[in-house]
């Protein structure tokens, strides 16, 4: 198999940081030149179960009128990027994905599930301590990855 025929469907994971953006950039990229299917991704994390339903106990809207808030700011994140892509001739589809055990597990399954050739990932998210090398969720998406990942930094 040539390199070329290892990335059909390139997949980018995204938490609206900068470095987030700049791995968009890269996957853009790297699909206009494979001619691969881009993938832009964004996992919800629901931090616990108990978190939520205590939510909703004490306030059955919090929990839901939350997630629709941090849904919509995903989806102008995607949009900017989808754009980009759009612009540059490739075929994107966006996913928005809620996770309540770890962002690193949902897009590893998630991945795997759309047999993903490439995950792109920036090197540190909106949580990322700038002493980190790599941030937690690049270093488990490269750990548990079953394809290669591209770490942008």
């Amino acid at each position: 198999m040539s390199l070329s025929d290892s990335y059909r469907i390139i997949l980018v994971a995204i938490d609206g940081s900068k470095t987030s953006f700049f791995a968009a950039d890269y996957a853009i990229d790297l699909a206009q030149k494979y001619k691969a299917q881009l993938i832009i991704l964004h996992v919800l994390y629901l931090r616990t179960l108990k978190q939520i339903s205590s939510s909703f106990i004490t306030a059955p809207t919090f929990g839901l009128e939350e997630t629709q808030k941090l849904k919509a700011r995903a989806r102008k994140w995607m949009e900017k990027i989808e754009k980009k892509a759009k612009t540059r001739g490739l075929v994107s589809r966006t996913e928005i994905i809620e996770q309540t055990t770890s962002i690193v597990g949902g897009i590893i399954e998630f991945a795997e599930g759309k047999n993903v050739d490439l995950i792109v990932v920036g090197t540190r998210g909106k949580t990322g301590f700038s002493r980190l090398l790599l941030g937690s969720v690049a270093q488990g998406v490269v750990v548990y990855a079953h394809c290669p990942v591209l770490v942008v930094k």
